[in-house]
């Protein structure tokens, strides 16, 4: 018995050494099982491309020879509308792109949340929105931003909500979609048709009855192509309570104040010195449309901070509405001055509070004074320390 138990257990020892020889043996590789799989997925995508081939062919002999015709001629006078590139995030919609909304009729409104510009131009795309989705049109607000707080996804979330914007929003904040379509401006409106085309655009604000009416008429060709036997209202939109500007009067220009972006109309004669830390004074004498400023400040690229404890802006201009682009990191406050006075109700901005102050902490526009006509006036900030300035911007 003690000699048979050793040679069973070398037997079945034996055994179980050969079937592992046998099993490795029998083991694919994993170079091989890579070069299978390598294999596999080639072939799977050149079958995948062999059915899109297909599918786009079929799509395209489904087409009729009249529509073929209309859309070569269209080919002649526009051009394709260029596809979204770079977007970060899609706020309000899922990813967008143009192949999907061929078929829809498109606008494209290139904003961004601080412009006064492209603010004053809300109300129309919001009623647009309404008025319109059901007959096929896709408002698409592609946000580029102008200063680096824009390019913040919470902030961008917070004036859709606070503008109560209910259309696809796309962040690009890479500026990859704005040079797509070779755009230089804020707001800058395109218009795509059924077909892809880009048949109408609109640099900056105004001509909102001209735009709505390309829109219609766009609408109504999308109707007819698909055969959709469904109303249109054709009534011009005429939005309550919006803040309009006339284009001839002579405004004070924006003025920015970060070193980056500075245009002139700066009126301290020590200047702008990038990253340096300048106490103020204002001369005696001042110029219109120009700023000036006392206290120390610190120049950035794209904004100037109060660093003393205290500090003024003061600013000769033409305008009935003055607003500026401010941010604070922790809560400050500011007072406002017309012609060395108090802001009276008559003349209240809708940022500004009975006293005549404001609090200054979110990276956002703010409206300080906004009179019933245009005059030459001068505002006056009473600032703390903290307090960041970006703009002034008029209406």
């Amino acid at each position: 018995m003690k000699i048979e138990k050793p040679l069973i257990t070398i037997s079945v020892i034996i055994v179980v050494i050969l079937a592992i020889v046998l099993i490795e043996y029998q083991k694919p590789q994993e170079n091989q099982i890579t070069q299978q799989t390598k294999e596999q997925t080639v072939q799977t995508n050149q079958n995948n491309n062999t059915q899109n081939q297909k599918e786009i062919k079929s799509n395209t002999e489904q087409i009729s020879p009249e529509i073929k015709q209309i859309i070569k001629e269209k080919e002649k006078n526009y051009k394709q509308a260029p596809k979204f590139k770079g977007i970060e995030h899609w706020i309000n919609s899922p990813e967008l792109t143009m192949q999907e909304l061929k078929g829809k009729v498109v606008l494209i409104d290139f904003w961004t949340y601080s412009c006064i510009n492209c603010l004053r131009t809300l109300p129309y795309l919001k009623q647009w929105d309404n008025k319109y989705k059901n007959a096929g049109l896709i408002i698409i607000g592609v946000h580029t931003p102008e200063f680096d707080f824009e390019k913040k996804y919470e902030n961008v979330v917070a004036a859709a909500q606070k503008y109560e914007l209910k259309f696809a929003i796309a962040q690009d904040n890479n500026f990859l979609t704005w040079y797509a379509y070779q755009n230089r401006y804020w707001p800058h409106k395109f218009l795509i048709d059924i077909d892809g085309f880009i048949v109408y655009e609109h640099i900056g604000e105004g001509n909102y009855e001209e735009t709505e009416q390309v829109i219609q008429q766009l609408l109504k060709e999308r109707l007819k192509r698909l055969q959709l036997k469904q109303e249109l209202n054709t009534t011009i939109t005429a939005p309550n309570n919006i803040q309009t500007i006339d284009m001839q009067q002579s405004l004070t220009p924006e003025i920015y104040f970060g070193y980056k972006f500075y245009r002139g109309n700066f009126g301290n004669e020590q200047g702008l010195i990038p990253e340096e830390s300048i106490n103020y004074t204002i001369p005696k004498k001042t110029e219109q449309n120009n700023a000036y400023f006392t206290g120390t400040w610190l120049n950035k690229p794209d904004y100037m901070e109060l660093i003393s404890d205290s500090g003024e802006i003061l600013l000769p201009y033409q305008a009935k509405a003055v607003n500026i682009v401010a941010e604070a990191e922790s809560q400050t406050q500011i007072t406002v001055l017309k012609d060395e006075s108090l802001v009276n109700q008559a003349n209240k901005g809708t940022d500004l509070s009975e006293n005549s102050t404001t609090i200054i902490k979110d990276s956002k526009l703010y409206n300080l004074i906004y009179a019933q006509n245009y005059s030459k006036n001068t505002i006056k900030i009473k600032a703390t320390k903290g307090f960041r300035i970006f703009t002034f911007t008029f209406g």
